[in-house]
């Protein structure tokens, strides 16, 4: 007979309803602290013990920490290093120990590896009960498999979390150095060319109007002059696209109207239309709203460069968990197993999408237009 059957047999010869009352904590809850509640108030209540917590080893397995309530407000009880205190010694040796006012249990997995401890007290420090023992030495054994679970998803979650949180630093710090690039761009060469446009406007002035041998000069002048300008116009867009201030300022959807209308204004011909559908019940983390934008940005630029559209549809879906967006053209279309010269930064759409846990998917035929979906997850 197994340990577990062992333990099944004599809660159940104990009190059936007890069995029961097992079932409907095992099967109530997966998070740890809310598991550890159920069963130290399955102990007291089964038992003579007057108090009861449970310690579950750290994936480092070098520490044990307490799980479930506090035994005051904002006094959770430090961490216990393997092998010190009857907590860590139980853990170490997988072994039950008596000390003077309680008994510590250990919960331990198919290879006998402890896992957790439960650590008890009696009343007035009185020595443990036998039935007491025999309870809790089968409880422990019939919530290893559930605290084995609870400790892999908390692991779990906590390195999901983790994940995130290094995504945000990366989309932050992308930012940064964009907005940085930006901030100098406009106070060093952008303020470079408003200068040499103003000198060579002075030097235009200078020149005598009636002199023919100046007419040569003069019209140099004047083509420094024009590309002065369109350089301080491709720099103010460069500007615009490494931070456009209207994403902090007024949000994505702002942000995604604007790009709208730069395409417009570049390219006449191409009509850029921008839906958004549904709603969130918290704003959408900043991170989130970068990546889509640049992702929007990625596409609508391989539009005018590439795509020879006319028309070309932006569509944002929010959604409860995950918020979508859609950027389609009617353009000329390609093979997408191909390479083609705006594949560099298709693949940049898809590692921003999946450096968020999301996906971008892309449809696309030589003649039948291209349609970019970029998909990513809400915390």
């Amino acid at each position: 007979m197994t340990g577990r059957a062992r333990a099944l047999e004599l809660l159940a010869r104990r009190d059936q309803a007890l069995l029961v009352r097992v079932a409907d904590v095992a099967c109530a809850d997966r998070e740890l602290d809310g598991l550890a509640s159920g069963l130290t108030e399955l102990v007291r209540s089964a038992t003579g013990f007057t108090s009861c917590q449970l310690y579950v080893l750290d994936d480092e397995e070098r520490t044990l920490e307490w799980v479930g309530a506090a035994p005051l407000p904002d006094a959770t009880p430090p961490p216990v290093l393997l092998g010190d205190d009857f907590v860590g010694w139980c853990a170490a040796h997988g072994l039950p120990r008596a000390y003077e006012g309680g008994m510590v249990f250990p919960v331990q997995d198919a290879k006998d590896r402890a896992l957790a401890v439960i650590r008890t007290h009696t009343p007035g420090g009185a020595p443990c009960a036998e039935d007491d023992i025999s309870i809790v030495d089968a409880l422990a054994a019939l919530f290893a498999p559930v605290v084995c679970s609870a400790r892999r998803l908390r692991t779990a979650r906590e390195r999901e979390h983790s994940a995130e949180e290094f995504a945000e630093r990366a989309v932050e710090a992308q930012e940064a150095e964009r907005g940085r690039l930006a901030r100098e761009i406009h106070d060093g060469i952008a303020q470079r060319l408003a200068s040499v446009g103003f000198h060579l406007s002075a030097a235009l002035r200078a020149l005598p109007s009636a002199v023919s041998a100046t007419d040569e000069a003069r019209r140099q002048i004047l083509v420094a002059r024009r590309l002065c300008d369109l350089a301080s116009a491709e720099t103010r867009a460069a500007i615009g696209g490494l931070r456009p201030p209207v994403l902090d300022d007024l949000g994505l959807p702002a942000a995604l109207a604007g790009l709208a209308r730069e395409a417009d204004a570049r390219q006449p011909s191409l009509d850029v239309t921008v839906t958004v559908t549904g709603e969130l019940d918290a704003p959408l983390p900043d991170h989130l709203q970068t990546a889509l934008y640049r992702i929007a940005q990625e596409a609508v630029g391989n539009i005018l460069r590439h795509a020879k559209a006319m028309s070309a549809d932006i569509l944002l879906e929010y959604e409860r968990d995950r918020v979508r967006l859609t950027v389609g053209d009617d353009g000329g279309g390609f093979h997408p197993h191909r390479p083609a010269s705006g594949s560099y930064g298709l693949r940049g759409m898809a590692e921003r999408a999946e450096l968020l846990g999301g996906r971008m998917t892309l449809q696309s035929r030589p003649g039948e237009g291209t349609t970019v979906r970029a998909v990513l997850p809400l915390r």
